[in-house]
């Protein structure tokens, strides 16, 4: 009792006519979501965290490197910018961009004036109070810093700096306070993806 292969067909015309199908719908999906890939993939294996684009790099320089004293750093290629209301006499800790052409890269760095590394910083707000111990270190490093203040600044908290042992207010003048913010937003601009 065995079956005879020419009585039951495995390629049924039903099974075709689901295959058409199949294959014209999948071919239509591929064509249309070709057209809506805004990203490419990034498969370069090259850290794209600091990579400035041309129109961000151009808009900074433009319009908004006038808020800036800029310093060109020949030895290391890169020019910095300081703002220019963050009040050295007063701070005790500074933002500095750093802009490096040669890789249309970014960089924030924390600048301790009138103190040295380590800083050891307390943020209290209404939500909380947190200190921070930063040691001097790389561009990652700095980064994951910014990234660790930059919420207590969006809550308005208070800062200090220990100096000697003692508490000090940090960016207490409302216009420092206002550059550092515009220097953090400069900064998230620059990277951006515009």
């Amino acid at each position: 009792m065995g079956t005879n292969s020419s009585r039951d067909p495995i390629f049924t015309p039903e099974l075709a006519k689901i295959l058409k199908i199949f294959g014209i719908a999948s071919i239509v999906l591929v064509v249309v979501l070709s057209f809506f890939n805004e990203k490419r993939a990034n498969n370069t294996g090259e850290d794209r965290t600091f990579k400035v684009n041309s129109s961000n790099r151009l808009f900074f320089l433009n319009l908004r490197a006038i808020h800036y004293d800029r310093e060109a750093r020949t030895d290391a290629k890169m020019n910095l910018y300081r703002h220019k209301d963050q009040n050295t006499n007063l701070s005790n800790l500074g933002l500095v961009l750093i802009l490096n052409s040669l890789k249309d890269e970014a960089y924030i760095y924390f600048e301790p004036i009138k103190t040295d590394w380590p800083i050891e910083i307390k943020v209290e707000s209404s939500s909380g109070m947190k200190a921070f111990h930063f040691e001097n270190g790389n561009n990652a490093l700095f980064y994951s810093y910014f990234k660790e203040l930059e919420p207590w600044f969006e809550e308005d908290a208070d800062f200090s700096i220990r100096i000697k042992g003692e508490w000090k207010a940090l960016w207490k003048v409302q216009e420092e306070r206002e550059a550092i913010k515009e220097v953090m937003s400069d900064f998230n601009e620059l990277l951006s993806d515009k």
